[in-house]
This record gives C-alpha cells, sequence and structure tokens, in this order.
C-alpha cells in the first residue's frame, strides 16, 4: 500500500492504539473507568524507555495498524530480546503490505538496539498469522504456556 509511514506513536495517538487492541481482541473498557485506566497504562507505556509503540499511518493522517515492543534483558545474553506483545492491523487494511512494513520497522529497530532476537507470540487459533510470521522468517522455537491469575 502506498503513503504508508511507520513512526513513533504519541500521546494523542492513545484512543486510536486502545481501538486497535480492541480489534485484535484485548478487552473492551465496560465502563467510563476502565477507558481512563486503560488511557493511562498506555500514557506509561510510551514513557517507558524499554517500550515502544510504532504505528502504521496512511496518508500522514489515518492510524491503520501497530505494533507493540517491550526490551526485555536476558540473563545469559549481552543485547536485549525485542518482545512484540502486540501487532495489529485495522481489518479493512490486512493482506495489504502493512504488517510486513511493521515488521520490517521492527527488524531496523532490533538492529539498531542490538537485540540478540525477536520474539512475538500468536494465539493458535490465529493460522493465518502463524502463516504471516513464518514467511517473514519467524520460526516457531517454543510453546507458551499461561496462567490466568
Amino acid at each position: 500500500m502506498e503513503k504508508v509511514k511507520i513512526r513513533q506513536a504519541k500521546p494523542n495517538d492513545i484512543p486510536i492504539i486502545l481501538g486497535l487492541l480492541y480489534e485484535l481482541g484485548r478487552p473492551k473498557p465496560k465502563k467510563d473507568s476502565d477507558v481512563d485506566t486503560f488511557t493511562k497504562l498506555a500514557k506509561k507505556y510510551l514513557k517507558d524507555s524499554d517500550k515502544e509503540i510504532l504505528i502504521a499511518e496512511h496518508n500522514d493522517v489515518e492510524i491503520i495498524g501497530m505494533a507493540s515492543i517491550v526490551f526485555l534483558s536476558r540473563l545469559n545474553k549481552t543485547g536485549n530480546e525485542m518482545y512484540i506483545p502486540e501487532l495489529v492491523v485495522f481489518k479493512n487494511y490486512q493482506n495489504k503490505g502493512i504488517g510486513i512494513k511493521l515488521i520490517e520497522s521492527c527488524i531496523k529497530l532490533a538492529k539498531e538496539k542490538k537485540c540478540h532476537r525477536i520474539r512475538l507470540e500468536s494465539g493458535n487459533a490465529r493460522k493465518e498469522s502463524h502463516i504471516f510470521y513464518k514467511n517473514l522468517g519467524f520460526v516457531q522455537d517454543a510453546l507458551s504456556f499461561s496462567k490466568e491469575i
């Protein structure tokens, strides 16, 4: 897709970022105070030097995708690991190369920051996403386990 640029997120992008997360299936606010809480969490994320959010912007105005990033130190590596908790593109813009541009920007940033690898997770049911990541050179090298608390 033409005229798509990737840039760092700004605080005024937060409402669209939250909308993208809801599209990904993340919890939606049940009351107004939830919106305030999610907004505060996003602002805190943007201020954290170990975190970053990349935005895909169409025609310099419309936000159409995002990738959140966390830089993690490991006990047995000198460089950080780039972890991508969320990568999402609005449904109307999927399959147009936006996700590829976001991943390419993540790879470039990981190289600049001298990360030793990029890691992400994708839910078991997201078969198309698994193909997408494999086509970009990612390999499945672990199983993920979680426990709700």
